[in-house]
């Protein structure tokens, strides 16, 4: 992975394939290569003649660990998106988020329109406005001395998620309690760009993409059938369109 520099926060980064940009931002406590490497997001979006960037957001994967939640900032997550396009000279670009990812995504969406051509909400819903109040478990489950120890579900799941990608744990749990920052539903309405909110069915995180989707002038909803929070990522259905959308001209 290449990396740059953003305000003393080393930022690393995938570069791959040619054609119109696109920016995917990963969930909480994932990697730019756990998210959309393995899954085979990366692959696909190359071979359908994308230039693909990816980033490792900070706290995560090979970028710079931070133990301060204000650091965290969903807004402050954005700025690094916008510093990786300006580093690459990327005037426009498309991006796609999921989870966390997304919640940045439309902070950067909100922030930088001018930056932005379309966007893909993946694996989260209107718990971008009213959210899920999951932060505190999630946070104790990370700081808990061993997984075992953890009893509250969401907490075991992504407790067992970052150990499953080697993360740092204090790292995460600073993020997860400085980025869990929400829209107001007139904030929401000034997002113009065409969105596309793909949630699976069995997603007890995100929030309902319709209900989000409602909100917005340009948005529309997608199910992604029969697939948890963790599932849905990778999910063929959910790829189909989402390259449906990203091919459709404005």
């Amino acid at each position: 992975m290449m990396r740059f520099d953003h305000d003393g926060v080393e930022i690393a980064f995938l570069d791959e394939g040619q054609g119109e940009p696109i920016v995917l931002v990963h969930g909480f406590a994932s990697t730019a290569a756990v998210n959309w490497v393995h899954p085979g997001w990366v692959t696909t979006l190359t071979r359908a003649g994308r230039r693909v960037i990816a980033l490792d957001n900070r706290g995560h994967g090979a970028s710079s660990k931070l133990y301060d939640p204000l650091a965290y900032h969903s807004s402050l997550m954005a700025e690094d998106v916008r510093a990786l396009l300006d580093h690459l000279k990327i005037a426009r670009a498309d991006l796609m988020g999921y989870s966390m990812g997304a919640r940045i995504t439309a902070f950067f969406a909100l922030a930088h329109p001018q930056w932005l051509r379309r966007t893909i909400f993946g694996g989260l819903g209107i718990h971008l406005v009213h959210d899920g109040a999951l932060l505190e478990g999630i946070a104790d489950a990370l700081e808990a001395r061993s997984l075992a120890d953890v009893r509250d579900h969401a907490g075991r799941m992504f407790r067992a998620f970052a150990e499953q990608t080697k993360s740092d744990l204090k790292a995460l749990a600073a993020c997860m309690r400085g980025s869990r920052q929400t829209l107001t539903p007139a904030e929401v309405k000034l997002i113009r760009a065409p969105v596309l909110i793909a949630v699976g069915t069995k997603d007890t995180i995100a929030g309902s993409p319709h209900e989000l989707a409602a909100l917005m002038a340009h948005a529309r909803a997608v199910d992604i059938a029969e697939r948890d929070h963790m599932l849905a990522v990778g999910d063929r259905s959910f790829k189909q369109a989402a390259l449906q959308f990203l091919a459709e001209r404005d």
